[in-house]
């Protein structure tokens, strides 16, 4: 089982000022493994990652809210991102990871307890894809709930399951721009299938994960074409976050300061920066 480096300890400080109400609409609390132990069965285990760090981190870059989203590392024990949510006076929302055997009020806890969403992860090097009989009736599950479902592929997966997510009846978000390869470029298959599902209006796509696009190294500028692409494409149904703390970097450990300072340059208009960082993030976890 590998262990994963710690994300960057000193945050640079933005160069311009987040909008008013940002959310960091990606991001994750990982333990303290003392009080919420990882996964047995986990394909990585990374170094505590706690709802401190997290907030201070919110506070020094100027997000006011935040959507933690549950990583495979704990499993469907969605415990430290629901106490990470409860303790932090309305700021954050969540993103489950659930196994199934949910019931109808442990669901309706999660709900309340802020919750509106759930993720399937489909990436090889975390175990693959889901049973999709099972993804099929959790799915079922999600709209008495108003809750959508957060898609963590591989780029080639957007070609592979593409008449799947074309079923899907709630909305969808597809993480980090699809894990596309930007040595690939604009034209490569994976992108163009992603930006036609991009019609659809159920489908959403998060433009953040720019360290997992790149060909490069900092500041992964080869990313921003791909970005400014999807916010053309569908700038009511994009979303961006930081990916705190970069579980599963091997190398070139983003800085946090730098990525905000990477989405000012493919988000460069105000109004569009409005969009991805306020308004879309609102529509879906503001209640």
């Amino acid at each position: 089982m590998k262990s994963c480096l710690a994300p960057d300890p000193q945050p640079t400080k933005p160069h311009h000022t987040l909008p008013e109400g940002a959310w960091d609409a990606h991001c994750h609390v990982f333990g303290p493994s003392s009080r919420f132990p990882y996964a047995p069965d986990r394909s990585y285990t990374p170094p505590d990652a706690p709802f401190e760090t997290l907030r201070n981190l919110h506070d020094f870059l100027g997000f006011s809210r935040a959507v933690i989203v549950q990583a495979s590392c704990h499993g469907s024990d969605n415990r430290a991102m629901l106490d990470a949510i409860a303790r932090s006076e309305g700021r954050y929302r969540g993103v489950a990871i659930v196994n199934g055997r949910e019931s109808d009020a442990q669901l309706a806890e999660m709900d309340a307890g802020g919750v509106r969403g759930v993720r399937f992860n489909f990436v090889a090097h975390l175990g693959g894809a889901p049973d999709l009989e099972l993804f099929d009736q959790v799915l079922e599950r999600l709209e008495p709930l108003g809750w959508h479902v957060v898609l963590h592929l591989d780029a080639q997966d957007i070609v592979t399951y593409a008449d799947r997510l074309e079923r899907i009846g709630v909305p969808f978000i597809i993480d980090h721009m699809g894990r596309v390869k930007a040595q690939e470029g604009l034209d490569q298959a994976p992108f163009k299938a992603l930006l036609e599902l991009m019609e659809n209006p159920l489908a959403w796509v998060k433009v953040c994960g720019a360290e997992r696009v790149s060909a490069g190294r900092k500041p992964f500028e080869d990313a921003i074409p791909f970005a400014e692409r999807l916010i053309e494409h569908a700038p009511d149904r994009v979303l961006w976050g930081t990916d705190w703390p970069h579980p599963n970097i091997t190398r070139d450990m983003p800085n946090d300061g730098g990525l905000v300072d990477l989405m000012f340059r493919f988000c460069a208009d105000p109004a569009l920066r409005q969009k991805l960082l306020v308004d879309n993030p609102m529509t879906l976890y503001g209640r």
